[in-house]
């Protein structure tokens, strides 16, 4: 077993009051932070592999390093992205619902590390309840003289809720709507440059992300490396959905054999019926048939290798009952109403794949049909502002390459 980096406290009673949290070790990393340089967290970050925990996977401590150097007059701002909608996606909640200090400690550090005085928590409109216990932790923190005005490094912290829409998860749509203008995407720049909010500098970065953070300073960059695997050091929560026994959340070192987490902790498919499909994690990963799945590890280098993405660790299991085309209907109908609609590409072409395939499922379709859905795909992918549709096309590329025969048995001709 491994000592919990995120998850430690999560089967405490009472582990989001201020309270009980403390005297589970919660701020105690701060005496270490205010000891060393904000340069020098930033250094131990870097030196802990740690990487993006949102989807991309990109190394934390590189996204830090590129922040200017402070200027007078000139502020900085962290934004932790929070908008968790991907569906089968749920484990930055757990951490919102069970233990908000250990993400306003892991706010606190990189706020320090990134000279920001102003952080914003940017949550899903859903999450009602998750909203709540974050802003009573940080009324709590507040109070405490944690943060604010009577804190040590004084730094203020806003929980913004969104409005459901699912774009909004993309960083920089997220941003435009955190200034308050319509949630699209912003054109990428030519070279590496942090984000901007308000005119300012600013990093973004996902919930467990910020959360590993007080682990990093609390046991030190080398203690983290002592997870995972070279390329994927540490741990990561990942989920079980689906058709599983025991679906949930566990926090793993990166390099756990797919088909033992599912069998072994996932307690296997349920109602004793056959693995089919795994998507590994979150819906606009690509899909791995059951029987290559004994060979991937989770992390990242392995599902890359293996035709997929790690993306969120949020894995959705399928048994042998599963209809891969309505699998694949159900998910164009989300994305297809999702859309922000900038893009062209993007806004035509997921209802017209979505259109197309309800024509093949009502027995209507021909196998020119199927191969329209490829071309549509090849059409919608790397020709966007933001890779929603890239996603999709990768996932219904997917669907269709791994499954070929569900598609055209419902072919008329």
């Amino acid at each position: 077993m491994i000592k919990p980096i995120v998850s430690r406290l999560f089967q405490v009673p009472n582990s989001h009051k201020l309270e009980i949290a403390r005297s589970h070790g919660r701020y105690d990393s701060l005496k270490i932070l205010f000891s060393k340089s904000p340069e020098e967290i930033t250094q131990m970050v870097c030196q802990s592999g740690l990487r993006g925990k949102g989807g991309g996977g990109a190394p934390t401590g590189d996204k830090w390093k590129i922040m200017p150097s402070p200027k007078p007059g000139i502020p900085h701002y962290l934004v932790i992205n929070a908008d968790e909608s991907e569906p089968g996606t749920f484990k930055d909640r757990q951490i919102l619902e069970k233990d908000p200090h250990l993400l306003i400690e892991g706010i606190i550090a990189s706020s320090y590390a990134l000279h920001v005085k102003h952080a914003y928590i940017y949550i899903r409109g859903e999450y009602h309840f998750p909203a709540q216990r974050v802003q009573e932790a940080i009324n709590e923190a507040y109070e405490a003289g944690i943060i604010g005005p009577k804190s040590e490094f004084k730094l203020d912290i806003t929980l913004h809720r969104g409005a459901g829409a699912y774009i909004c998860g993309e960083k920089s749509a997220l941003l435009e709507s955190l200034e308050g203008k319509r949630g699209h995407p912003r054109l990428k720049p030519h070279g590496k440059e942090p984000e901007w909010l308000f005119e300012a500098p600013t990093v973004v970065n996902n919930v467990e992300t910020i959360a590993s953070v007080p682990f990093i300073i609390q046991e030190g960059p080398d203690a983290y490396r002592s997870y995972g695997t070279k390329d994927s050091p540490g741990t990561m929560l990942f989920g079980l959905s689906g058709h599983i026994k025991n679906p949930g959340i566990y926090e793993l070192p990166y390099g756990v054999n797919m088909l033992q987490f599912i069998q072994e902790i996932g307690g296997g498919v349920r109602d004793n019926k056959e693995l089919k499909a795994v998507v590994p994690g979150g819906s606009s990963c690509s899909i791995l048939k059951a029987d290559i799945i004994h060979k991937v590890t989770l992390d990242y280098e392995s599902l890359k290798r293996n035709g997929s993405t790690l993306g969120t660790g949020g894995m959705i299991i399928m048994d042998e009952s599963v209809s891969i085309p309505k699998a694949m209907k159900n998910l164009l109908e989300f994305y297809h109403h999702e859309s922000c609609g900038q893009c062209t590409p993007c806004r035509e072409g997921t209802g017209w794949m979505d259109r197309i395939l309800a024509k093949v499922l009502n027995g209507n379709g021909t196998k020119e049909d199927i191969q329209l859905l490829l071309e549509i795909s090849n059409t919608m992918n790397g020709k966007t502002i933001c890779v929603f549709a890239p996603a999709v096309a990768t996932m219904a590329i997917s669907y269709i390459q791994a499954f070929p025969e569900e598609f055209y048995v419902l072919c008329a001709k």
